[in-house]
């Protein structure tokens, strides 16, 4: 497998984007996956993906954060940086994420669609003294299962939802709504009303919804 980057930036790509989740989220009071949503809509995460050098080790995580915050628009004052890291479970997630996405040639994006920043976080304990290896295996065992698993199912979970909570809050019949989630019934048929109802309850956008075939 051809790489995006040489391995010799890949270090620096790890510290980096594990200084960033600490310092956005430690030091900057933002959600892990909240960080995480500013970093792919920003487009900053697929020049890094991609090993832009300016990014993956020409700035430090602290800048590369504050860089992200800024150009999101959210308005948070940004505190001086820590001078060391006492690798947290946020600079973990985002040390092993920069791994894992160098390793598998996985968009930041698909990645982030497939597992949350908080599973990723909750890792931290059984995996932080594993090797890389062991631990990207982990993340692409949940990779690969849940692309076979459809993403209303999954946001739902992600949201702490049961189908019949979903379904009283949405006002999605629950049938429909079970039939979509075991793809007898195509939700990408089904009414821009429904569609809407369930991603605003969610807390997504309708077309995150979808399930599109893998390429």
């Amino acid at each position: 497998m051809i790489r995006a980057y040489d391995e010799q930036y890949l270090t620096d790509a790890e510290d980096n984007l594990g200084e960033a989740f600490d310092y956005a989220v430690n030091r900057c009071g933002l959600g892990i996956d909240e960080f995480m949503d500013l970093f792919i809509g920003c487009g900053l995460s697929e020049s890094f993906g991609k090993g832009n050098p300016s990014l993956v080790s020409g700035r430090s995580g602290t800048e590369l954060a504050i860089d992200v915050i800024e150009r999101s628009g959210v308005n948070r004052s940004f505190p001086e940086p820590q001078t060391e890291y006492d690798y947290s479970p946020e600079y973990w997630c985002g040390w092993i994420l920069a791994y894992y996405q160098w390793s598998s040639g996985m968009p930041f994006k698909e990645i982030r669609n497939a597992v949350s920043m908080k599973e990723l976080c909750a890792l931290y304990n059984p995996l932080h003294e594993a090797g890389e290896e062991k631990a990207a295996d982990t993340i692409n065992a949940l990779v690969t299962e849940r692309k076979t698993t459809a993403k209303l199912q999954l946001l739902r979970k992600n949201c702490g939802f049961s189908q019949k909570e979903l379904a009283e809050k949405s006002g999605v019949n629950l049938r429909t709504l079970q039939q979509y989630e075991l793809r007898t019934k195509d939700i990408a048929k089904a009414s821009f009303k429904s569609v809407l109802a369930l991603a605003d309850v969610l807390g997504c956008r309708p077309e995150e919804l979808l399930d599109f075939p893998s390429m």
